[in-house]
């Protein structure tokens, strides 16, 4: 697959569809490589006439790994958040942000419909904030804010998601944990394919086994904090994707992101939780591309 290096760090992509097509750029979420966007949700938004880009986050997938600068801080990174003190981290979520513009530059196109999914819809929505003349519109998936009097996680699916992973793990082991999660955090109304679980885990283990990434790209989360004041400098056309049984980041973030745009507008998804279950990929693929074409 592609690549492209920018500020001396490589980032894997690659691209779907007719590249005459209107351009649009998916952004994943923590610890998650570019193959989490089901193919089936990336061939949906193709037939409805959209060049589809995909990339590796960097400390993810194929793109560079951080593993020197070891694991991070996260509670002095809360502490310096609280007494006004800059964090020490290894990147944050804006440079995260400037990766997703390079892979733009790298199959040159000036201006995209940017998505994002849970942290993803984080970095898309500060690619809004601070590139905007690189956005013709923003969909902010299962994301949030920052906002810290949101309602918090349940505390099963942040345990699921935050459980250590040995480095020495093995392929069962990192199945269960792969099954696991998905109970956790998955659709209630949409419960995923065991079968499935297990192929999608298989493959992303096969391409790239880098679990400490997901520790560094939670610090940047954390230490971009609140997003509300930023987000109100936002003029692209945004959409808000939201499950309505949300266990990891509850609804109210999606809520609390179109509150903090104007003009934003949310499609909220009973029985969804924080995935993207086939049963959905029409109903998701409809609305992004609704909102991008509109």
């Amino acid at each position: 697959m592609p690549q492209t290096t920018h500020n001396g760090i490589t980032l894997e992509y690659e691209t779907h569809g007719d590249s005459a097509n209107p351009a649009l750029l998916l952004i994943m979420g923590l610890g998650a490589q570019l193959t989490l966007w089901p193919i089936e949700l990336v061939d949906a938004l193709v037939e409805r006439g959209l060049y589809v880009i995909r990339h590796d986050n960097r400390d993810i997938g194929l793109s560079t790994k951080f593993t020197e600068a070891g694991v991070p801080d996260i509670p002095g990174v809360v502490m310096a958040l609280m007494t006004g003190k800059k964090p020490a981290v290894p990147y944050t979520l804006s440079e995260m942000a400037g990766d997703a513009v390079a892979v733009l530059d790298a199959v040159g196109v000036a201006k995209a419909h940017i998505v994002g999914a849970s942290m993803g819809g984080m970095i898309a929505q500060l690619v809004a904030v601070e590139h905007p003349e690189r956005v013709l519109s923003l969909t902010s998936i299962m994301s949030s804010t920052g906002n810290p009097m949101l309602p918090p996680a349940k505390p099963e699916a942040m345990a699921a998601l935050t459980a250590p992973i040995a480095p020495d793990a093995d392929k069962a082991a990192i199945l269960e944990r792969g099954g696991m999660i998905s109970r956790a955090i998955g659709s209630p109304g949409y419960p995923a394919d065991p079968a499935r679980i297990a192929a999608n885990v298989t493959r992303d283990y096969d391409r790239s086994f880098h679990p400490s990434g997901a520790m560094r790209q939670m610090a940047a989360i954390v230490a971009d904090g609140d997003r509300r004041a930023r987000l109100k400098g936002v003029t692209a056309p945004t959409l808000v994707i939201h499950g309505a049984d949300d266990p990891l980041v509850p609804v109210e973030g999606g809520r609390d992101t179109v509150a903090a745009i104007a003009g934003a507008r949310i499609v909220e998804i009973p029985g969804m939780g924080h995935d993207l279950p086939l049963a959905l990929v029409e109903t998701i693929a409809d609305a992004i591309a609704g909102h991008a074409n509109g």
